[in-house]
């Protein structure tokens, strides 16, 4: 792993992955926008957009963020390390715990609003599901970023980060559209 700590060398391994991570970003746009129709006949998906990718990124970057400083200290591997394993499972059942907590959230406000359209338990269906499935996704996304930044000698508290976040406002809105097709 290269330790070139300058800004021209920060600057020359993100600026391609930022690049192709605008372009990414620009899909995400286009399902959303796909989506459009669902959210405005709900508003409480509405809601749960913007926190559920949100959410997803957060736990992505915290997850990212120890494999990083792990793998700065030498202490993390790449198979069925424990360290790996324990963080990853660690994301999964933060998600569990913070996820329906979102969903709640978001019915309790547009119920304030007025403009609650489904029942709590569905909205905490959506919630815990799209949540819980992007849990894993970021795990895998989280871990597979982190390793291919090692192997290119990329640090990877340069590039793991915006990838993990930008991949999961992406596959966000994916599972949420299909966990909204699946239970709405």
């Amino acid at each position: 792993m290269t330790t070139d700590w300058t800004v021209r060398a920060i600057m020359r391994a993100t600026l391609p992955v930022l690049f192709v991570l605008t372009l990414i970003e620009i899909g995400s746009g286009l399902v959303l926008n796909e989506f459009e129709a669902a959210l405005l006949r709900y508003p409480t998906l509405l809601v749960l957009v913007p926190v559920v990718i949100g959410t997803a990124g957060n736990l992505g970057s915290i997850l990212a963020s120890r494999l990083s400083t792990a793998l700065h200290l030498g202490t993390l591997s790449f198979g069925m390390d424990a360290l790996l394993v324990g963080n990853a499972l660690a994301t999964v059942v933060l998600a569990f715990t913070v996820f329906p907590g979102v969903g709640i959230g978001a019915w309790t406000l547009t119920t304030l609003l007025g403009t609650a359209q489904l029942p709590v338990v569905t909205v905490l269906l959506v919630a815990v599901g799209s949540g819980g499935a992007l849990a894993v996704i970021t795990v895998l996304v989280t871990v597979a970023a982190t390793y291919i930044a090692y192997r290119l000698q990329l640090d990877p508290d340069d590039v793991v980060i915006p990838v993990v976040t930008n991949v999961c406002d992406v596959l966000g809105v994916i599972v949420l559209f299909v966990v909204v097709q699946l239970i709405v």
